[in-house]
């Protein structure tokens, strides 16, 4: 009776702690999107801390079509998304050919990707930012009548996002590579398939859990990445998300509600990505957990 006793008192500790995280976790979002569906006039009258009986969206209205956050949200969602595709690509390829070829040189270059984990980003901006400017002149010469579409200015912002997010995306896909049993890809290579074929139907899909944490971690970074793009950009078209924040931020310093609508908007296209692939990603955390 007492160890049983003992095991209820731990269990309601333990949950009421996990409780409390989660709130804490939680209640800022939802005081954010309390705060952005009132008038300044309400929030200055409460602060935010009772909830909004008659939701207002002319702060939504206002910050995406006079704030320029639809092109923001936009210019963000286009370079996520290119920059996690070629991540994905590269990653799995270059993780399932350490893990399966042998070739010269192979744990060389692999300990090379890992070293360069090491390296802060920041470090790496000034060598980025020279390299860049010389490709844009090099382009914009190459290829005057595609100025007009900024395209070196968005290439080399995504091929420069691209290779921040390759050494930890390989070196996590490689260990689930190395975990795979051989004996599928036996089985695929008797069945007429080549390399290529092998990683596309058969690791790919194996490896799922991880290829979720590499999308929701590089989603991340690339989503709030603000100090290059910051360097990079200095038109409204161009600029990412985080960036055109801090110019609404400057241009209504005083206008709190208009702030946290946008944040609100910034904020739920990588909360919405994580519910959808959460499963996937819990996954590969344990999943990767075990393997280390």
């Amino acid at each position: 009776m007492y160890y049983r006793a003992k095991k209820i008192v731990i269990l309601i500790l333990l949950h009421t702690f996990l409780l409390s995280v989660a709130l804490s976790c939680v209640y800022p979002l939802v005081w954010m999107l309390n705060a952005s569906l009132k008038t300044e006039e309400q929030f200055r009258s409460d602060y935010g801390m009772k909830l909004s009986t008659k939701p207002n969206f002319d702060n939504y209205k206002t910050v995406i079509f006079e704030g320029k956050l639809g092109y923001y949200l936009v210019n963000s969602v286009f370079y996520t998304f290119v920059t996690v595709f070629l991540i994905v690509i590269i990653s799995s390829l270059a993780a399932y050919a350490f893990a399966r070829l042998t070739f010269p040189g192979k744990n060389i270059i692999f300990f090379m990707f890992l070293a360069a984990m090491m390296i802060p980003l920041p470090a790496g901006f000034v060598p980025i930012y020279i390299l860049l400017n010389k490709f844009f002149v090099f382009f914009n010469t190459t290829f005057p009548y595609l100025q007009k579409w900024a395209i070196a200015e968005r290439t080399g912002y995504v091929f420069a996002m691209t290779n921040m997010g390759l050494s930890l995306s390989i070196y996590l896909l490689k260990t689930f590579f190395d975990q795979l049993p051989r004996d599928l890809e036996d089985a695929a290579r008797i069945d007429g398939c080549n390399r290529i074929q092998i990683w596309w139907n058969v690791g790919l899909p194996l490896v799922a859990p991880a290829l979720a944490v590499v999308i929701i971690f590089n989603a991340m970074t690339v989503w709030n990445e603000f100090v290059l793009a910051s360097l990079m950009f200095t038109e409204d078209s161009l600029m990412p998300l985080q960036v055109g924040l801090m110019e609404i931020y400057n241009r209504n310093i005083i206008q709190h509600t208009l702030i946290m609508s946008a944040l609100a908007l910034a904020a739920l296209p990588i909360i919405l990505l994580y519910l959808k692939m959460q499963k996937q990603i819990i996954k590969g955390l344990t999943a990767g957990a075990v393997v280390g």
